[in-house]
């Protein structure tokens, strides 16, 4: 069998097969007599028809099986000629029978990239203490309070900051309609009617909400405010938007006592001791998944700085356009309209693009330290995990197991397996420093 594979950029390689005919012709006699064995033709009892009629008969049959027989065999002859990792052989391409009795074909294959692994053991995180700050569980209190507040109309006094405003407000970009200049909707920022917001730095833009301070209802006052130069909109990033706003309505909260009458609207039959412990029990556990995420996150980082090679371009497109699907999705469940997804279309692509490079690469570098360490899933690991999944979805574990099965997903889900059992690897043997800092940023 001749095998010729031509690699070349981005993972991909040219394999070129030549199948001699001795070859050929041995595999193809030894399909023909498994289909006289049992063939069934009109006139004669089954297995009994002449061997030339039924070749004649089954053609199309013998030749489709003749050939995808060759070319797997083909494919496992250049993975062991070549030790090639391959993640796709692609539609096998000019496949041809000669008439000297030869068969070749070539085909595309993607490859899985060759990673050199940066150095992954005894690797340093930094991380916060364990121990959860009182202020976190007052913030949380203060929240709840915040959620069960009254509003009343404040008179006789201009705005001031932590007040309520309730404004109407259009924007223009260097004397146009922000969405005119822009040539799309900006969303959010093109305006809005009744708009609430908090007199607080954070809130809304930044520098918008200060210039509301000193303002009486029915006050107008032109809002200037630049944007930063990474601003996700494409078009005004770094530019001035001036506001033309009108404030309609001053209110200010009115907290409830942090109280067991406030414990009860929360949890009938709780004090506010009960729910001062279980805001606790929350934060500490939130407290400590992000911790370990946070030790992950330090680790994938280390290898995106120190690894570099190159990735399927298909696998790019795919990963990226997964990401792209996420981020729309999560844009929606959080309000975002159509006007406003679709105005930042470039900016969601770019950003997913990047994380699909940087999911891909450490996916490699995991898989290619579980095979370093020998870290694999048995088949009584994925079997329980598969069957633990398929009761959380009240589906039967057999019927689950088998859909997977047909769908061809098993492999990618035992990988998926692996992948965690790498990271798990990763963080146990990596040399944690805990950090002054008791704050955790997402």
């Amino acid at each position: 069998m001749n095998i010729v594979v031509e690699k070349q950029p981005k993972c991909v390689a040219t394999l070129r097969v030549e199948i001699p005919s001795e070859k050929v012709s041995g595999q193809r006699d030894q399909i023909v007599r498994g289909y006289a064995s049992k063939a069934k033709v009109p006139g004669f009892r089954p297995g009994k028809a002449p061997r030339a009629l039924v070749e004649k008969r089954f053609e199309k049959e013998i030749t489709e099986e003749l050939n995808g027989a060759l070319i797997n065999e083909a494919y496992d002859e250049a993975l062991k000629q070549e030790s090639l990792k391959v993640l796709d052989f692609g539609v096998p391409e000019n496949v041809t029978n000669h008439e000297d009795g030869t068969l070749s074909f070539q085909a595309v294959l993607t490859l899985a990239p060759e990673v050199a692994l940066p150095d992954y053991k005894n690797l340093t995180v930094k991380v916060p203490s364990a121990e959860l700050p009182d202020e976190e569980v007052d913030a949380q209190l203060q929240a709840l309070r915040e959620r069960f507040a009254d509003f009343k109309d404040i008179e006789g006094r201009a705005a001031a900051m932590g007040d309520f405003a309730v404004i109407d407000y259009t924007s223009t970009v260097e004397g146009q309609p922000t969405d005119e200049f822009l040539g799309k909707s900006a969303g959010y920022l093109t305006g809005r009617e009744g708009f609430w917001v908090r007199l607080d730095e954070k809130a809304f833009l930044p520098g918008f909400t200060v210039q509301l301070v000193d303002l009486n209802v029915g006050d107008s006052k032109e809002i200037k405010v630049t944007l930063p130069d990474d601003f996700p909109v494409s078009g005004i990033a770094g530019k001035e938007l001036v506001f033309q706003t009108t404030l309609k309505e001053l209110k200010e909260a009115e907290l409830p006592e942090l109280n067991d009458e406030l414990a009860a609207k929360l949890a009938p039959g709780k004090s506010i001791d009960d729910i001062r412990s279980i805001i606790r029990e929350n934060l500490q556990a939130e407290r400590k998944r992000k911790i370990d995420d946070s030790k992950v996150n330090q680790i994938v980082t280390h290898f995106n700085e120190n690894a570099d090679f190159e990735l399927p371009e298909a696998l790019i497109n795919q990963e990226t356009q997964s990401q792209a699907d996420a981020m729309v999705d999560r844009g929606i469940k959080s309000g975002m309209t159509e006007d406003e997804i679709s105005s930042q279309q470039s900016e969601i692509f770019a950003s997913a693009s990047t994380q699909a490079v940087a999911n891909l690469r450490t996916n490699f570098i995991l898989q290619e330290i579980a095979r370093a360490e020998n870290i694999t899933v048995s088949d009584n690991e994925l079997i329980n995990h598969l069957a633990q999944i398929a009761t959380q979805r009240k589906v039967a574990p057999k019927k689950f197991i088998r859909d997977l099965q047909r769908a061809g997903r098993i492999n990618n889900i035992r990988s998926s397996m692996v992948i965690g059992k790498a990271i798990d690897f990763l963080v146990e043997h990596a040399t944690v420093e805990e950090t002054n800092d008791a704050t955790l940023d997402e």
